[in-house]
């Protein structure tokens, strides 16, 4: 079961490149979309990440940062993001092995991968929004746009 809404976002900090490491409060203040996914090279989490890519722009309008999160190594994600052109950060969930995916609940212990699970953080890092998708199937972006607005939303009430 991944963690639900008004849980804590446990803290973390991982490589973001083979040699800088990013740590989640060190985004305090912005909300933040972790998009936990499978494997780099496979067909729907390509289209998932390409997606993402192409949908920063709207995450961005309500100061959001995407991050991206597998299993694969850090070289694996270096190689995979310039392929794809990618402009947000994938973060290796390599050593341990799935760490910080089994702290969100999003870790397949049968496969050894990360399972596909959005989540969307407010700016205290306090999950406002989770989703597990069904295996092989693409979220897409709907679902996070959504949270965002919500969370937009409730900020302009106050």
């Amino acid at each position: 079961m991944i963690l639900q809404k008004g849980t804590r976002a446990p803290d973390f900090e991982l490589n973001s490149t083979p040699d800088q490491k990013l740590k989640l409060s060190d985004l305090k203040g912005q909300l933040v979309i972790l998009a936990f996914y499978p494997a780099d090279w496979s067909p729907v989490c390509s289209d998932q990440m390409g997606l993402y890519n192409e949908t920063l722009s709207f995450f961005h309008k309500y100061n959001a940062q995407m991050i991206g999160i597998s299993v694969d190594s850090k070289w694996c994600h270096l190689a995979f993001s310039k392929h794809r052109n990618l402009h947000f950060p994938l973060l290796a969930d390599f050593e341990p092995k799935g760490k910080v995916s089994k702290e969100y609940g999003a870790y397949n212990e049968k496969e050894g991968t990360s399972l596909r699970a959005l989540f969307v953080l407010d700016e205290n890092a306090t999950i406002q929004w989770s989703y597990l998708s069904p295996e092989g199937i693409n979220p897409g972006a709907d679902g996070i746009l959504n949270a965002l607005e919500e969370l937009n939303k409730e900020k302009n009430k106050k």
